[in-house]
């Protein structure tokens, strides 16, 4: 795709806020011949727009330093970062600040799916491909150039066939299994296909009862907080699904506060998603049971990607990134040292 390069920069902001006071009607740009970069970059940059959800967590970290170290001027990008804070309305100004801006790109990891509709509609008006990364937006698909990011049906699915497993390894399997949730963010792409590969596999055990499905928000101070009140409400809790890793960092620390155990000698099990270089710590101080991976690493892709649409080619709209999971059978030591995360 081949693009005229917009005037930016550091000032970039700036000048979208003077847009924003009433300086008037948006004038075209200059020839590209006539214009450059107010900070002295090669105007050949490709501008792109991140709109992050947050740094809720560790993999969220990953995620965004993967992006931030593959986009470079090096690699031939300029990068304009926004951290969302975990609030969809600051995602609807990024966006809108991006399109003043006029860049060439917009990456956005959604924090819900919904209510996206009218400002993607606005980056396609302004004709800025938009790529959506880790979560997903229900909308039309035409409102989105692709999606990378995890399978989370399957990873919920995948922990619920390990649970399956683990508990016939342990001779439990024809018992009832008192389990807990703690969810995502509700309504987030993540929290819903964890939520719903995990149901389907619960659903051939009738002796597997969910006391109770809660949203501790994918940090661990909501983790320990929702854990805190679920061990109050139910005397005897067998399996904690934690559908991230910082969550499960939480549950472990109210379940040791209240002086019970978990992991794979304690009476609780432990199930959590992310797989980040902490939770192989935890998993080896034997404290959670399993990890099912989520690759954060999404910007070599997100690379490749930009390069193909820049060169006039056309990419897949769905693209999953591989994935696995770590539990306590394995030599975590030696897997934790190949760990870029």
């Amino acid at each position: 795709m081949n693009h005229i390069r917009k005037m930016r920069g550091l000032a970039v902001g700036f000048g979208a806020l003077l847009f924003l006071s009433g300086c008037g009607a948006k004038e075209s740009p200059e020839p590209a011949a006539n214009r450059r970069f107010e900070t002295e970059m090669d105007e050949n940059l490709i501008a792109v727009g991140f709109s992050q959800v947050g740094a809720e967590s560790d993999w969220r970290a990953a995620n965004t330093e993967s992006i931030q170290s593959s986009l470079t001027p090096e690699n031939g990008f300029y990068l304009i970062y926004e951290d969302a804070q975990q609030k969809q309305e600051n995602q609807f100004k990024a966006i809108r600040n991006f399109i003043l801006q006029e860049v060439d790109y917009i990456v956005l990891s959604p924090i819900v799916e919904t209510g996206w509709e009218t400002v993607l509609q606005e980056a396609k008006d302004a004709g800025i491909p938009v790529i959506l990364v880790d979560r997903m937006a229900q909308v039309d698909e035409e409102l989105y150039t692709c999606w990378i990011g995890a399978d989370f049906e399957s990873e919920g699915k995948r922990a619920g066939e390990w649970l399956e497993q683990y508990l016939e390894e342990q001779g439990r399997a024809g018992e009832e299994i008192r389990i807990v949730t703690l969810q995502g963010t509700l309504d987030s792409s993540a929290q819903l296909g964890r939520t719903k590969g995990f149901a389907e596999v619960m659903e051939k055990h009738g002796n597997w009862d969910m006391l109770e499905m809660k949203d501790a928000d994918f940090t661990q101070a909501k983790g320990q907080e929702v854990m805190e009140s679920l061990l109050k409400k139910y005397d005897d809790i067998d399996v904690v699904v934690c559908e991230n890793d910082n969550m499960a960092f939480g549950a472990v620390d109210a379940i040791q506060e209240a002086g019970e155990s978990c992991g794979p000698d304690g009476d609780i099990t432990i199930l959590s998603f992310d797989a980040v270089s902490a939770a192989f710590d935890a998993m080896m101080a034997g404290e959670i049971n399993v990890s099912f991976e989520c690759n954060p690493l999404h910007g070599p892709k997100l690379q490749e990607i930009i390069g193909t649409l820049e060169s006039g080619g056309t990419v897949d709209k769905i693209q999953y990134m591989e994935e696995t999971y770590f539990d306590t059978s394995m030599n975590l030591e030696e897997l934790r040292k190949t760990r870029a995360y």
